[in-house]
């Protein structure tokens, strides 16, 4: 992104933004974060990208991809004042509850603990929360991680509420992220509040993020649910809808379009996703929905992309599975 007279920074200080490469890093877990906050800054805000390593004097780490990442710097060497940010991505799960590990990285996670005393927004992503919560700053706290590690976090630390199902979580100046793509979410969300929506949604922009997504979506988008099975012409089904929400649709049309009797599609979808057919249109729509809401479209546009007849059809959809009518959700 090409710096541009469109927005002022003049009355914001600087902001230094340290990103930490573990061992066996997961690699979109840190490219992620690190490409938005490169994008921001190419952009005009005033921010500082570091990359340290977790272990004292090692200028190499390699990912988890086998990609290697050389030149970090000593985190040590750093000096953080309040509001500055730490990026920590996540890491192999056979070194996040690993003795030796964590006696290796002790003198980081002393760092840590000084660095969140003077006001530094600590920030994970996926399993990085287990670093962050090794440090002890996330006792008493809330947090989140990546699903499938979910429960041994909570084994693990039992002073931390381990939150499901969300894509991220702040708790004071503590900041966790599923993991993955999440990374980009939070890392957007974080250019949000420094700067604004609208200079957040410029990079999205930038990246080509069609969607931003917020703390209180879930880990498993619609888009993503009910798909882990292996009928394929439930599948097949599954992707005509998604892709053609704004048309209207019939059992007889989607039993032809697999070979099938309409009884025998409505049986077979509701075995193999545990849902019916219009259940899952309804939960298609309503995503897709909000998201048009928060991108500030209008309510008949958005009405007719979900193939709904009128704004009062999408206003009782939103409020039945939502809670919440459109103008509370537009900006």
């Amino acid at each position: 992104m090409n710096k541009s007279s469109e927005f002022d920074f003049s009355h914001h200080s600087p902001v230094t933004t340290v990103f930490v490469i573990p061992p066996s890093v997961h690699l979109l877990d840190i490219t992620g974060p690190a490409h938005v906050f490169y994008e921001a800054a190419d952009g005009g805000a005033p921010l500082e990208l570091h990359y340290v390593s977790l272990h004292k004097n090692v200028s190499v780490e390699t990912s988890s991809g086998g990609l290697s990442f050389a030149a970090l710097e000593d985190f040590e060497k750093l000096t953080l004042k309040k509001d500055d940010i730490i990026f920590i991505p996540g890491l192999e799960s056979h070194l996040l509850v690993s003795a030796p590990f964590l006696k290796e990285i002790d003198n980081f996670l002393r760092w840590l603990r000084a660095q969140q005393k003077i006001g530094v927004k600590i920030c994970s992503v996926c399993t990085g929360a287990f670093i962050v919560a090794w440090s002890g700053v996330m006792e008493g706290h809330q947090a989140t991680t990546h699903w499938k590690f979910q429960e041994l976090m909570q084994q693990t630390f039992p002073g931390i509420q381990v939150l499901q199902n969300r894509l991220f979580v702040q708790d004071g100046l503590l900041y966790s992220s599923a993991g993955v793509s999440s990374g980009i979410d939070l890392s957007l969300f974080l250019l949000g509040q420094m700067y604004g929506s609208r200079f957040s949604a410029a990079i999205a922009r930038e990246i080509v993020i069609y969607l931003r997504r917020g703390a209180e979506d879930p880990q498993l988008s619609i888009f993503l649910q009910y798909r882990n099975h292996l009928e394929d012409r439930i599948h097949k089904v599954q992707e005509w809808l998604i892709q053609n929400l704004n048309k209207k649709v019939t059992a007889d049309f989607l039993s032809e379009m697999v070979h099938t009797s309409p009884r025998n599609l409505t049986r077979l979808f509701k075995d193999t996703t545990g849902i019916t057919i219009g259940q899952y249109v309804e939960k298609l729509r309503v995503s897709h929905a909000l998201h048009l809401l928060q991108e500030n479209q209008k309510v008949e546009q958005v009405a007719r992309s979900c193939g709904l007849q009128s704004t009062n059809q999408l206003r009782t959809l939103l409020k039945k599975h939502a809670g919440i009518l459109p103008t509370e959700i537009m900006s």
